[in-house]
């Protein structure tokens, strides 16, 4: 086993800070790591350099085919593969049984740093199904001779080679198609290649090694109007129904309110809303039904709709309504049954329509990703560029054992956007090197990419995904970081702790290495989104409930984690379910008490500005009261000197302030979460299951009942918490853009304000404020807009 660089729990402070580190970035890269020549490629894709990352050197071979294979002399045919053989490794591709042409078309990566040897050899073999392998023949190349690719030039192109005898004393039958070459990691072979340093994993095992992109499926809201039905006929013909619409849409299943009266013409005009994903796989199963004791329900008509029918609307047009027959459930089988039932049908009045308008969330509000609405008409045009060089991590934990001694398989994932990206699995050392670059579209810089390190617990293949026993990867940790908080065109490179909180307490799981930059396109584009509403304007026409959208986040979390679990190779439920936070909205009084704090230490502020009043008013310091007295006899003998001076003293507070500037990016902060010095009867509450596995039936009633309202409270207190620190940060330069485009504007207010007259700015905005309803617009304003996107300290939160 690897020696741990460090003690997994320190009392020391340090060692959950962020780190400053110094990789050799775009040192040995072909451009040098310049920034210059970088842009668009065909309008579409960036054209990367790869320079957020540590250049990695690889030996590249492309088994492609072979031809004219001597059969064998038992079986007069022959089942061929190939091994690739460089030192101590080897690696083999699958085998064709009776072919004498095969195609194989597999790639080999033998990693620089760990060469042994300066010939590489590739045999070609017969699988013989008793006894060894027949041999047929080989090609040798000296690595010295092997030529260099440098993307983007095109591949290199594969040649024909004949095949030698075991001694290299002549030629023998048959030839076989290769391509080798020298190459780095920003080689478009690198992610499909077998790698020499994960020699020991074979089958289906591989295809989890392997790095991936993701895309994230296309959701939409669908909205159901269930407006009335007509001619509605109970089971039991002496009585009127108790009528209620239940809709299901896959999982998800809604129903209306009873009607409260009893009638064979009922009407609701009832929303209901579910979340579903392209492509339209489900349909849309709508039922009435009579509620005939409050533990008995009769369907009285159902109907079955595909999705793919209804119209998508992309703003708050009204959409056509439709009648639908209902079809009788579970009418006898007797033709006469059957004419009388074609003859007439209850029929259901429906407004249904796919919403292309809203953004669906399938993620915290809090770390948010992407705020673009479903409809790709109505995207705008991306602002900024993020890359991402995920460098490696230093100093993790076993996190399984194996062969008696700890071990861990580390990889990393990231998700901003629609966009999930995953690195490949390095095995068996706790210092994995990945050195892989990743490049995100960025439409709004107030949002925050996450990113995650897990122990890759699927290296054997052949599991089934749902069973019950299924191995799960473990999660090593967590980083967020918020991109406002970046400055445009500045490399990040730090050392991130990998904080996670376990029943006994919080523990650093490591360190993960990052190198980050934030490229912005268009000034005039980002300040005009700092203005913008921060979600799409169909959330403020028509918003939804708070339990509504709780409810359709928990939807889309489960479409999400269920479609990106069936790509090949999967991305699991356990890490998509942990990258979008799932269980944020749970109890516990460790959070409580650290929203709780952040409030005192904004009130704490108010208290401070009093005290200071106070040492005015008692002369603590003659020369600050003689000024504050002046000024005050100032502003009261000219008032009009009022706004302008509070505006001229924010500008030079902020300019103040400035020299105090964050210089790295926010991280988890331990002490702000409160998950130092927390009580160990507080985490067992956390790490407690929900429901509660209390045994006391009244108990666990009241215990679920509390937790459940307390979990909306914390909610609310971190609201209030966040709103606060929103305040702060105008002045603080932890968003350098807003700050600036903040100070600037008090700026102009003070000159503007100075040289208006006060009673006109005072006329002005009062009638501005009494306006009438007609004349304002539903949407936030401006000053709203800008408040909301002001960063809060809640990406600091563990």
């Amino acid at each position: 086993m690897h020696p741990a660089n460090s003690p997994a729990h320190s009392s020391d402070p340090e060692d959950f800070n962020l780190k400053d580190t110094n990789p050799k970035l775009g040192e040995r890269w072909p451009s040098g790591g310049a920034y210059g020549g970088r842009g668009w490629m065909n309008g579409e894709r960036y054209a990367s350099t790869f320079d957020l990352v540590e250049q990695m050197s690889y030996l590249y071979v492309r088994v492609v085919k072979a031809k004219d294979l001597p059969p064998s002399s038992i079986t007069a045919s022959c089942d061929p593969y190939v091994e690739v053989k460089l030192g101590n490794y080897r690696g083999r591709t699958r085998h064709f049984e009776k072919k004498m042409n095969p195609e194989w078309n597999q790639v080999f990566a033998f990693s620089k740093e760990r060469m042994q040897s300066l010939v590489l050899e590739v045999f070609v073999k017969d699988k013989e199904m008793v006894g060894r392998d027949d041999y047929l023949g080989r090609v040798v190349f000296d690595l010295n001779e092997v030529p260099t690719r440098v993307p983007p030039d095109s591949p290199l192109a594969p040649q024909w080679y004949r095949l030698e005898d075991r001694r290299g004393e002549g030629k023998v039958r048959g030839g076989i198609m290769l391509a080798v070459w020298m190459g780095t990691q920003a080689d478009e072979a690198f992610p499909e290649a077998w790698h020499s340093d994960a020699a020991s994993v074979h089958g289906e095992g591989a295809l989890n090694i392997r790095s991936k992109v993701y895309v994230s499926p296309k959701l939409w809201y669908l909205r159901v109007n269930v407006i009335e039905a007509q001619d509605v006929v109970s089971n039991d013909r002496g009585r009127f129904p108790e009528v209620f619409v239940k809709a299901q849409v896959g999982n998800q299943v809604l129903r209306t309110k009873i009607h409260p009266t009893k009638t064979a013409s009922p009407l609701w005009n009832e929303d209901l809303v579910f979340v579903v994903a392209e492509p339209f796989e489900e349909q849309l199963f709508l039922t009435v039904e009579d509620r005939v004791t409050p533990l008995k329900d009769d369907v009285l008509g159902k109907i079955t709709l595909p999705l793919d029918i209804f119209e998508k609307r992309l703003d708050h047009r009204p959409v056509h309504s439709r009648w639908f027959n209902l079809e009788k459930f579970g009418f006898g089988v007797l033709e006469a049954d059957r004419r009388r039932e074609l003859q007439f049908s209850s029929r259901i009045h429906l407004r249904v329509c796919l919403e292309g308008g809203y953004h669906v969330l399938d993620e915290s509000t809090m770390y948010i990703s992407d705020q673009r609405p479903t409809a790709r008409q109505l995207w705008k045009q991306p602002i900024g560029i993020l890359e991402v060089g995920i460098l490696g991590a230093q100093g993790l934990l076993p996190m399984k054992m194996k062969d008696g001694r700890g071990s861990t398989d580390a990889y990393c994932a990231a998700k901003y956007g629609q966009k999930w990206v995953r690195t490949r699995t390095i095995l068996d050392t706790f210092n994995p090197k990945w050195n892989e670059q990743y490049t995100w579209e960025v439409y709004d810089p107030c949002t925050v990419i996450t990113l995650g390190v897990f122990d890759n617990c699927h290296l054997g293949g052949g599991e089934k995904p749902n069973a019950a026993n299924a191995a799960r990867d473990s999660r090593i940790g967590k980083v967020r970081i918020r991109l406002s908080t970046l400055e445009a065109y500045r490399i990040y490179t730090h050392s991130y702790p990998l904080l996670v909180l376990h029943p006994h307490g919080v523990k650093k799981m490591g360190e993960l290495q990052l190198a980050v930059r934030f490229t912005t396109l268009s000034l005039a584009n980002m300040i005009y989104v700092y203005g913008h509403p921060l979600l799409p304007k169909m959330h403020y026409l028509h918003p939804f409930t708070v339990n509504q959208v709780d409810s359709l986040r928990y939807q889309a979390m489960n479409i999400v984690a269920a479609r990106l679990g069936r790509a090949e190779p999967p991305l699991r439920k356990e890490v998509v379910e942990y990258m979008l936070d799932v269980d944020s909205h749970m109890w516990s009084m460790r959070r409580s008490k650290a929203n709780f704090f952040r409030i005192m230490s904004l009130i704490s502020g108010l208290f401070t500005m009093s005290n200071w009043f106070v040492d005015i008013r008692q002369w603590r310091n003659p020369i600050t009261s003689v000024l504050v007295h002046i000024l005050f006899l100032i502003l009261i003998w000219y008032p009009e000197l009022i706004l302008p001076t509070l505006f001229l003293y924010m500008f030079l507070i902020g300019l103040w302030n400035y020299r105090l500037r964050p210089r790295h990016p926010s991280h988890m902060d331990t002490k702000l979460s409160w998950a130092e010095a927390v009580h160990p009867d507080e985490l067992d509450e956390e790490f407690d299951t929900f429901p509660t596995s209390k045994s006391h039936d009244i108990v666990r009633m009241r215990y679920d009942r509390l937790r459940g309202v307390a979990g909306r409270i914390q909610t609310v207190v971190g609201d209030i918490a966040t709103q606060g620190e929103r305040v702060q940060s105008l002045l603080s330069w932890r968003d350098p853009r807003a700050t600036s485009l903040f100070i600037v504007f008090c700026l102009f207010a003070a000159v503007v304000l100075y040289v208006t007259p006060f009673r006109a700015v005072a006329l002005v905005a009062g009638l501005y404020y009494l306006r009438h309803p007609r004349f304002r617009s539903k949407l936030p304003s401006v000053p709203s807009n800008f408040f909301k996107r002001l960063t809060a300290r809640t990406d600091s939160l563990l």
